[in-house]
This record gives C-alpha cells, structure tokens and sequence, in this order.
C-alpha cells in the first residue's frame, strides 16, 4: 500500500463517548484534547455542542484553549426535515460556535429515509446542500459525514453518489464515507471510495466501526483507495463494539508502514497517552492492544527469548521505544528512562542517571502494589521531586480520624479531625463534609491554607475509584485518581490502600502538596 499525507481526525470526545460506560467530566475532556494535540492528531471532534449543558460547557472551555497543532470541530446533523436551514437551532449552535470545523452528518440509506427521519429522497438532498451552504456562509469549514454510505452504496449507488453531489454544491472541504454499522468488507471500501473519488473532486475521509472487527483494516483499505483522512477514536471507544481504532492505526501507520503521520517525538506518546483516557475513564487498559498494550512487546516462550537475544527483530516488527512503550512487563531502563527525563525537564527538575534509575525502581514497585502514573501526572512529579530532594512539603502528619453517622430519618453526617505539625506548632482542626473526602479535605484546609493561601483555590473536579482485585470482595484494595485545579491547570494525583479513605485522603494530600510545588517561568503551575 502506497498512501499519500494521510490527515488524522479524532473523535474519541464525541463518537467515543456513545460507548457505554464511557463518559468524562467537561475538564477531563479540555485534559484529552490537549493530550491527542500533544500526540499530533490534526483534528479534534470535541462534541455536539446543541445536544446537552456538558457539552455548551466543554466548548466554552476549549474556546479559552491554545493548542499547538489540533483544530477542533464541532459536530452536527443537517436540518431537520421540514424546517428553514436559518430557523434551525442546531444550525444557529454551530454556526455560532467558536470551532472552525463543523462536521454535519446526513443520511445516504434509502433504509434510513423511510423509516427513522421519513422524508423523502429530494428533501433529503436539500437538507445536505443547504445545511453545508448555511455552514460555509457563515464562515465554516465544513465536513460532510455521509452516514451509512456503503449501505447506501450497495442498496442504491446512484442515490448514494447524488448524496455526495449535494455535498459538494454546497461547498464541503471534504465527504468522510462511513461504514457506520461496520457492516463492510475490504473490498467494499475499496469499491466505494474508488468510486466517489472518480466521480467527485473533492478530499475524501473515511470513517469505519469495528462490528466484524475490521475496522482497522476497512480503514486502512479506504485510505488504499484514495481517502486522505482517517477517522477513529483512541483505544476504539465507541458504540457497541467500537470504532476503528486510532491508536493501532498511527502505530500500524507510521511505526509499521512507514507512512509518516505524527513526529517521531509525538509517536512516542502513543502509549502514555492511550493509557491515560483508559485512566481518566476508569478502565483497565487491554494488555493485548496492538502497538500500546503491555503485552504488545512481552516475551515468554523459551524459543522467543532466544531469538530475542540474539536479534530483537526476530519477535518484534518494532522497536517498543518509538510508540514508548517497553519490552517485557516492568518499567526498565531501555524503555522508561527517556519518559522519566521528560517528565523531569517539563517540571524543571535536575536529574542524574542514578536518580532517574531510582525512580524507575520505585515506580515498578509502586506499580506490582497496584498504582498507576498515566493520568496521576501530579503523584509522578512528587515521586521525582522527593528523590531528587526538591519537593516543598506541606505539613507533618500526627493523625486523622473520620466519623460517619446515619441518623434514623437516613440523613448522613461525617465528621473529620485533623492533627498536623506546620513549622514546629501543632495544629487540630475538625469539619464536617457531605463525605469523608469533603470532610477531610475542609478540615485540611482550614489548618494550612493560613500558611499557603494559593491552596483555598484549589479544587477538587474529579474522583475516581476502582477495585484492584474483585476477588477480594469487601476486603480489596482500591485505587482513587483524584482530579484537582486552581484554574489555570488540571492535574491528577493517586492513592492506594485497602481503606477506601486512607487511598483518597493520599491522593488528597498529593494534590494539594503538588499545587504548591515551583514551576518554571513559562510552564503551567
């Protein structure tokens, strides 16, 4: 396969989150986008801002964003059947949203006019021609999503490709054919994307959902035949079984084909970066996910080991560095050094090869009793500032004692006390909260924020927990991510224990202890 510039879209933030069980906090998903801007994804779907509260939030947020290379888009359906273009709400919302890419999907499938919108074929076509008119009039660059297109293609080729000549009157940048049930065969796309782009001068995209499990191949068959953009979310989130995933496909792409579509220094955020949304929402990451799974590069057999010692290619098509993950199941030094080094130049931390080893060290330990780093930047920061001895420390800690009651009328009341020594004096301070973590967290507060004033503007925005070991019932040790700001940045920090309130009041006290850490000029505090 010879591709040309291949252009990366992502819509984890959108399609993703129709998955079930996925969902993510309006400043999780400003923390995504800036990660997928970091992997060097071209456009970012954040959302469907005429749906929902959430997401009119999300888009406020992201309008107050710098990103270094991604373009969000907003995403939309045409008008409604019946209704002037100009009258239409959804039209109005993206129009007047910030994002200069709007997506709009519209029905190709005869299927899909009959019997879920019920107009008919011609209003169909205006619906398309007019709603992408009104987009480009007000200054967009629009995106036609034709939904259901190899359906349409094999039921009614020429209805399909009159959906497409609407598109394209109406001044589309580019048609994105989508294989929206996943219903597709390779030479499906190819047929289909073949004859669009003989047919239509315009760029074309494409679009595929994993329900026979090909969509990474049905993607990689639609760029075949002359699509130049490739749609997926990270890890394959999505409806029902998902969709094409965008991880595997920058690996496969660039790591295994050659086909250069981030900077080797973005593809070597591919791992770190598909673990922390497996983090942000509260999922075990797959171990045999291709290119980012931490068997992705794990060697066991006898015959395997051999070969790898005499020549790593003999077992691997890669080097694990250059999506950044590791080789065998442990952080070592040929695969987390340069990560760890990273981590401590954005922070402004001097670090030698013995420190950096140390933390290595520390880090695969920490791992084996059930932490994880991806989305806990800030806990990451303070293993390095406590080794290289840099870290402003808050507080000793004495004790802390939490008292919850329910009273008879099922009105719940918890009470925490604190014992702290702050610069020689002790300090005890006792709160209430509408939960042990709100408790302590007031409690905490009450007795530092005299000496640190910045913390009373730190908040907490998400908490997360998750069973490490089902089996234990009652009894197992839980993991909390505790996402925190003070306005200006978003960090997350961690804790695990086998009481759920000493694992948060550890996260807690990370989060706060990592807001008053240095920064230098110029980087986020």
């Amino acid at each position: 396969m010879a591709f040309a510039e291949v252009e990366l879209y992502d819509a984890t933030l959108r399609d993703g989150m129709q998955g079930e069980g996925m969902s993510l906090t309006a400043a999780e998903k400003v923390r995504v986008a800036h990660a997928l801007d970091a992997l060097g994804i071209d456009i970012i779907e954040a959302g469907f801002p005429a749906s929902n509260p959430k997401e009119l939030e999300v888009f406020e947020l992201l309008s107050r964003e710098q990103f270094e290379h991604a373009e969000i888009a907003a995403f939309g359906m045409t008008r409604r059947g019946g209704v002037d273009v100009q009258a239409d709400t959804t039209m109005q919302v993206l129009a007047a949203s910030f994002a200069p890419i709007v997506t709009i999907v519209g029905k190709t499938w005869g299927l899909h006019l009959e019997k879920v919108i019920k107009v008919s074929r011609e209003e169909n076509l205006d619906m398309i021609g007019e709603s992408i008119d009104y987009l480009v009039s007000a200054g967009k660059r629009v995106l036609y999503d034709a939904e259901h297109f190899f359906d349409a293609w094999r039921d009614d080729p020429d209805y399909a490709l009159a959906c497409i000549a609407a598109a394209q009157a109406g001044g589309v940048e580019r048609v994105v054919l989508c294989d929206t049930i996943g219903s597709s065969m390779p030479d499906d796309i190819r047929a289909g994307v073949a004859a669009v782009k003989a047919a239509f001068d315009v760029p074309l995209g494409i679009h595929c959902h994993d329900d026979l499990g090909l969509g990474i191949a049905n993607s990689l068959a639609g760029l075949e035949a002359g699509a130049t953009q490739v749609q997926g979310t990270m890890n394959g989130i999505g409806e029902r079984t998902g969709n094409a995933n965008l991880t595997t496909l920058i690996g496969t792409l660039q790591a295994g084909m050659g086909v250069e579509v981030v900077t080797d220094a973005q593809l070597e955020k591919l791992t770190e970066t598909a673990h922390f949304l497996d983090e942000l929402l509260n999922v075990s990451s797959n171990p045999r996910a291709p290119w980012v799974g931490r068997n992705a590069f794990a060697h066991k057999g006898g015959l395997h080991m051999a070969g790898m010692k005499v020549d790593p290619s003999t077992y691997e098509n890669a080097d694990p560095e250059i999506v950044g993950n590791r080789r065998n199941l442990v952080i070592s030094e040929l695969a987390g050094r340069h990560t760890v080094q990273q981590r401590a130049d954005s922070a402004g931390i001097e670090v030698n090869d013995e420190q950096v080893q140390r933390v290595l060290e520390r880090v695969k330990q920490l791992e084996h009793e059930g932490y994880q780093f991806e989305a806990a930047d800030g806990s990451f920061e303070l293993l390095l500032r406590e080794e290289t001895g840099v870290v402003t420390e808050l507080f000793t800690l004495e004790s802390w004692r939490v008292i919850i009651e329910q009273e008879a009328d099922g009105d719940v009341r918890t009470e925490a006390t604190i014992k702290i020594w702050i610069d020689g004096q002790r300090h005890i301070r006792t709160a209430e909260g509408v939960g042990p973590v709100n408790a302590l967290d007031t409690a905490l507060r009450a007795a530092i924020v005299e000496t640190h004033p910045h913390l009373a503007d730190v908040q907490l925005v998400n908490y997360k927990v998750r069973i490490l070991d089902e089996a234990s019932g009652t009894d197992a040790v839980v993991r909390v991510i505790l996402d925190a700001t003070d306005g200006e940045e978003v960090w997350g920090t961690t804790g695990v224990n086998a009481n759920i309130i000493a694992a948060s009041w550890q996260a807690l006290v990370d989060s706060l202890v990592y807001a008053e850490q240095p920064r230098q000029v110029g980087t986020p505090r």
